[in-house]
């Protein structure tokens, strides 16, 4: 594996280390009983066009050897996250939310602080397991590239640092630039890149998608999220070797230490089940040593979510 990007530390070691469980440190729920859910109305999304609970997870969880989640919003809707923490409150399973506000909204600390389990919040439940770890907005959607970059959004963004929370970015590849550009103005908060910013691997392109990953991996306060890569490939002919060069991108320009598992359960189910997704991960890893595969299997989400001891 190539050196890690500047300013990061050598690759851990074998040395002994705390016992964390296998986590999966991105999935989803909905219940379309309870509301609609427009962005599955596209036909190739018709496979995963029902209710996925927290049940259902579990059971592959646990065949999977995964004894901690994070849950992670759908919509662009504060009830959702509300509900999101009340599920993670009443389950075992779900160590931490990355749920949604506003960012651009004058009063977005306030509504950060009032949300139960904040880690500023006014229920006084800092810290607690299964609580309020991150924000995140579906940047991919926004038609500006520089989203990121707006005044109201890093105003937004900071409150979400002084709340004690992370960030999750959900970015395709030409807004990484914004993305840089945000990490580098706000190194007081952790950010978290989700499904590898979405690289084009069906085509097979590297760049400018891998030097701009490496760009943004230079910055300290930046993880990333193994995760999202199958539905990003071919659906029905992906093969490991497809995936195996944006790993690599990814492992060494941020290290181990900055790298977690995430099935995106149950988007993945348009390409592979839970356990293959599983299995895959295992098999990009296959070369780091236990330690680095204990980082990318819970240390790093432990680390960077602070999630509390199950």
């Amino acid at each position: 594996m190539d050196a890690p990007a500047s300013g990061v530390d050598a690759p851990r070691t074998d040395a002994p280390r705390i016992e964390v469980p296998r986590i999966d440190a991105h999935h989803h729920v909905w219940d379309l009983g309870v509301r609609a859910h427009g962005w599955l109305d596209a036909e190739k999304l018709a496979p995963i066009r029902r209710t996925f609970t927290l049940d259902r997870l579990a059971e592959h969880a646990a065949a999977a050897g995964v004894g901690g989640t994070v849950l992670v919003q759908v919509l662009p809707d504060l009830a959702e996250t509300v509900e999101f923490l009340a599920l993670a409150a009443a389950s075992e399973l779900v160590a931490g939310v990355v749920g949604w506000v506003d960012l651009t909204a004058p009063a977005v600390a306030e509504t950060l602080a009032d949300l139960p389990g904040g880690r500023s919040g006014r229920a006084g439940q800092a810290g607690r397991p299964g609580g309020l770890v991150a924000i995140r907005h579906g940047v991919q959607a926004e038609p500006d590239p520089g989203w990121l970059t707006r005044p109201d959004v890093r105003r937004g963004l900071a409150a979400v640092a002084s709340a004690g929370l992370a960030y999750d970015l959900l970015t395709l590849p030409h807004q990484l630039p914004a993305a840089i550009e945000t990490v580098a103005a706000l190194p007081e908060l952790t950010f978290v890149l989700d499904h590898l910013s979405k690289p084009p691997i069906a085509s097979g392109e590297l760049e400018p998608w891998a030097s701009r990953i490496r760009e943004l991996a230079a910055h300290p306060n930046v993880y990333c999220k193994l995760s999202g890569m199958v539905t990003e490939a071919d659906w029905t002919s992906w093969r490991v070797a497809d995936l195996r060069p944006y790993a690599e991108t990814v492992l060494a320009a941020f290290g181990p230490e900055r790298v977690m598992f995430g099935s995106d359960w149950p988007v993945c189910l348009l390409a592979a089940d839970y356990q293959r997704v599983v299995s895959v991960a295992e098999e990009l890893c296959a070369g780091l040593s236990a330690g680095e595969r204990a980082d990318v299997f819970g240390g790093t989400a432990c680390r960077a979510y602070r999630l509390g001891n199950r």
